[in-house]
């Protein structure tokens, strides 16, 4: 009985795509077309890097979805709609262009079946099966995506874009320049905390225009992280834009530095260390101040670091952390992100102390 069922569904799904393809041949126009076409690519592209492909195959479907893309509309507004009322050609060229717009998925389907040994073309059933099935079942994420990208279009704002590039000019991916900083007061209430035996990690949601813009490719909603000595973080540090005080790089910051927007908030964690293991980061910290910083900038993308004191915020505290052996989960130190402090904490070696909002 099933299978008479599925038998069914799959005439039923194959008749919905020869009726839609029918549809686009009878009254699509030009401005139709293209959108079709960018939504399938968009959809293909989309399930491509959802797909448990390799990285390479990834990069390379993309590609030629993109260069597919390309040629549909060229091919329309070239070939085709300049020829309508005007030759018969054209009721052809428009047959090939609805035609086109399975294409994607006869490129995937050659890709995932083909192995590089048998060239396999599926028929225009499979195609229209494959199509507007899997188009139906992707809409919803293509809905996510674009409700995704609506919010990304309020963090990726004019006034942010402009701030950051006017920061540019003060930061540096090659050479120290913060040296300094922290002053003879801050290392003096630093190591007045040795009695606890603690270290804190704060998570933040600051609102400033670097950490929108880092928030759309993460997709988090929290986007630095700082260290502190004390619970009331009287001693916080981290990596940062100096907040137009000081030199990009390692420095001390206060909780207004946090108080950027509107529902900005701070996840205050302990770890348990050793008075040592405390005293370690401490002195560290006296080292990079007097051998001088940098804020990473380029690291965010590229995941590296042309000297070891260039660092952003995440790369900084996991670094510590890392060299005071006090390192719970396992990373390089380039690729941490401000939540993997939280997400990886699988052994529980955190203690959520308080949440600070703004």
């Amino acid at each position: 009985m099933n299978d008479v069922i599925d038998y069914f569904q799959s005439i039923k799904i194959r008749g919905m795509g020869w009726i839609l393809l029918g549809c686009l041949y009878l009254f699509a126009n030009q401005p139709i077309l293209i959108i079709v076409y960018l939504y399938v690519a968009a959809i293909m592209v989309l399930r491509t890097w959802l797909a448990q492909f390799p990285h390479a195959a990834k990069i390379g479907l993309t590609v030629a979805y993109t260069l597919l893309l390309v040629i549909q509309i060229i091919f329309i507004s070239v070939a085709v709609f300049p020829l309508r009322g005007a030759s018969i050609v054209y009721f052809v060229g428009k047959m090939v262009g609805v035609g086109l717009v399975v294409l994607p998925l006869w490129v995937e389907r050659f890709v995932t079946t083909n192995n590089q040994t048998v060239f396999y073309l599926p028929t225009v059933e499979e195609a229209a099966t494959v199509s507007f099935d899997e188009l139906r079942q992707s809409a919803d994420k293509l809905n996510d995506l674009m409700s995704e990208a609506a919010s990304a279009k309020d963090k990726v704002s004019v006034a942010h874009v402009k701030t950051i590039i006017e920061d540019l000019p003060r930061h540096s991916a090659v050479h120290y320049i913060n040296h300094g900083t922290l002053t003879p007061a801050y290392f003096e209430a630093a190591n007045a905390t040795l009695a606890d035996p603690q270290l804190y990690l704060a998570v933040s949601n600051t609102g400033s225009a670097a950490s929108e813009m880092i928030s759309v490719f993460t997709r988090k909603q929290f986007n630095h992280v700082s260290l502190a000595f004390d619970r009331d973080l009287e001693t916080i540090i981290s990596y940062n834009g100096g907040d137009n005080v000081y030199p990009p790089g390692m420095n001390a910051e206060t909780l207004e530095f946090f108080h950027q927007k509107a529902g900005a908030s701070v996840l205050v964690y302990s770890l348990p260390v050793t008075v040592a293991q405390k005293q370690f980061v401490i002195d560290k910290i006296a080292e990079i101040n007097r051998e001088g910083s940098a804020y990473n900038m380029v690291g965010l993308v590229s995941k590296h670091s042309a000297k070891p004191n260039i660092m952003f915020c995440s790369q900084f505290v996991y670094t510590m952390l890392k060299q005071a052996d006090v390192a719970y989960f396992d990373m390089k130190p380039g690729e941490v992100r401000p939540t993997d402090f939280i997400e990886q904490d699988y052994y529980k070696k955190l203690k959520f102390e308080y949440e600070l909002k703004f």
